[in-house]
């Protein structure tokens, strides 16, 4: 390689990590705002106008595509349980911060690349050997913590954001497998999912929002696609294994979000709990870029 060319591989790399951090910065500023908005009104309205709000992006990105290649889609039954697992993921995150602190119900999410390193082995026949076998359990130890089993029962919104969390790691393995479909497609139906099970959810729990509480709602759709296409322009950009601990800042804004926006403390048990799913998670990336060479077309070489 010369020394242009890892002049400008270096400058993509760099370009990947700064979309990272601002798309999960955006992330963590759409779940704040998710929250105080299902303060007010219900899950399901949320989910439906934040999923119209998304339009105000994808429509330009669709048109450009073209509309028929929507219907062009591989392994359509792969594509339905994507959007059905989108969908929960969305709507059951709503649905847990309605009673749980944010940093709280975002520390679960934290789980996921845990839980994805447990369904690659199962799903994709990926070989996981045995330190990121130990790095799982560890990880599912501090989800125990957090989920506070000693209590008579598990709380219902702690078993949503649990639930949602599994459904995050399920699209990102389903992702994986529909890799050869474009981002637009996949979020434009993952969107379409969220929009009509938020207007079923809707139905008989509607209250008529203001003007500043629907465009709010408007622009949640916005920030939530804007962040879901910066991440995934960060990852063509740089190699995952590069980009993956970034994700862990999620859980620094929601800190931040909740002290500053909803006056949460974290408690001691999630904390706990948060830091061993992060050094767990932390060791999985690791173990992987050990054991993968990052093969050269995952940096990009060129911008589309």
């Amino acid at each position: 390689m010369t020394l242009s060319e890892l002049r400008t591989s270096k400058n993509f790399i760099l370009a990947g990590v700064l979309l990272m951090l601002g798309g999960d910065f955006l992330f963590a500023l759409n779940d704040a705002m998710g929250k105080w908005l299902v303060a007010s009104f219900s899950v399901g309205q949320v989910v439906l106008i934040r999923s119209i709000g998304a339009f105000l992006i994808l429509g330009p990105m669709i048109a450009r595509q073209g509309p028929e290649k929507l219907w062009r889609m591989e392994r359509p039954g792969l594509q339905l349980l994507r959007v059905i697992t989108a969908t929960l993921d969305t709507a059951l995150f709503y649905a847990a911060v309605v009673y749980l602190p944010l940093a709280d119900v975002m520390s679960f999410y934290m789980a996921g690349p845990i839980y994805v390193a447990a369904l690659s082995h199962l799903l994709l026949g990926e070989k996981v050997g045995w330190r990121r076998w130990a790095a799982v359990l560890i990880g599912f130890c501090g989800v125990l913590i957090m989920l506070n089993p000693s209590s008579a029962a598990f709380s219902l919104p702690s078993i949503f954001a649990l639930i949602g969390s599994i459904s995050f790691a399920f699209v990102i393995i389903l992702s994986r497998l529909l890799r050869g479909t474009s981002d637009t497609t996949l979020v434009t139906w993952q969107t379409v999912g969220a929009l009509v099970v938020g207007g079923a959810l809707a139905i008989g729990d509607w209250k008529t929002p203001g003007a500043l509480d629907f465009g709010a709602m408007l622009l949640l759709g916005v920030v939530s696609c804007g962040a879901h296409l910066m991440i995934t322009r960060a990852l063509k950009l740089a190699p995952a294994s590069t980009l993956a601990p970034l994700h862990y800042t999620l859980l620094l804004w929601a800190v931040v979000f909740g002290l500053v926006f909803f006056n949460d403390v974290p408690s001691s048990r999630i904390l706990i709990g948060s830091g061993i799913i992060v050094l767990a998670g932390l060791f999985i990336f690791h173990r992987q870029k050990v054991v993968d060479t990052v093969p050269p077309e995952n940096v990009a070489s060129t911008i589309n």
